[in-house]
């Protein structure tokens, strides 16, 4: 496990329950990621993944235990900040330092790919409308999509939607980028263009926490890698710890039926 000096985020005994208690999609995660992690999840459907993934900015709100994240606990409504005082937390704020990219591309579908992009740019950070533009363009170039700005998303295939998807999010400068299942609603021919993007990222040093059925990219380009089933993390080590000599009989066996 990453020691706790150098983390980003910390997360101790997380749990997400349903239907009091009797539903745990979550049930005592505890781990860290680091800066510059490459952190990939793994495991069978329904074993907590996403909801890990979605609790690190809140779009699940957890049951208990707690996040850290720059040594503020995010599961709290107030903190102390540096002067000392107790102050509200800002989850929009939260949200900016994290870029999240779905499953499902979600871009708005009435707007060119140049006015996706700009939008929270602009709107949120107050960045002049012009130099966002020349940040976007810039970003769609680096994934071989400049020529697109103009289009609208239902010119697109699916594969550069989510490129486009990456980029936007990289577009607000996050501190880490988390992806949920990224590659799953596309076609088999697209999913490379899609991780060549990603690999890119963590070769720059991006934070990244990626939930993803994709092994070969686990094994690649995971610093780390999280295996989890019926809401516990069950083992996590480097990938070839996890793909070379599994511990758990669980991950033994998802391992098995997989690769």
């Amino acid at each position: 496990m990453a020691t706790r000096d150098n983390s980003l985020i910390q997360v101790t005994d997380l749990k997400k329950h349903y239907n009091m208690g009797a539903i745990k999609a979550l049930d005592g995660v505890t781990t860290d990621i680091c800066k510059g992690d490459v952190v990939v999840v793994i495991g069978p459907s329904g074993s907590g993944k996403s909801t890990f993934l979605r609790s690190l900015n809140l779009l699940e709100e957890p049951t208990g235990g707690s996040i850290l994240f720059d040594g503020i606990d995010i599961t709290k409504k107030k903190y102390v900040n540096s002067e000392g005082k107790k102050v509200k937390l800002n989850i929009d704020e939260l949200r900016q330092k994290m870029g999240m990219v779905f499953q499902h591309f979600n871009l708005f579908p009435h707007m060119t790919i140049l006015d996706n992009m700009t939008l929270a740019p602009v709107k949120v950070k107050g960045m002049a409308k012009a130099d966002a533009e020349a940040k976007a363009l810039a970003l769609l170039d680096r994934v071989g999509l400049k020529d697109r700005a103009g289009a609208y998303p239902i010119q697109l295939s699916g594969g550069q939607k989510q490129r486009v998807a990456i980029v936007r999010a990289l577009a607000m400068e996050p501190q880490v980028m988390l992806f949920d299942e990224p590659t799953s609603a596309l076609d088999p021919e697209m999913v490379g263009e899609v991780l060549d993007v990603m690999k890119e990222l963590a070769k720059e040093g991006m934070t990244m926490v990626c939930v993803t059925h994709e092994m070969g990219f686990a094994r690649e380009v995971g610093s780390r890698v999280l295996f989890m089933a019926d809401g516990k993390l069950l083992e996590e080590g480097t990938p070839e710890d996890i793909f070379g000599r599994p511990q758990n009989p669980r991950l033994k066996d998802f391992l098995a039926k997989i690769l």
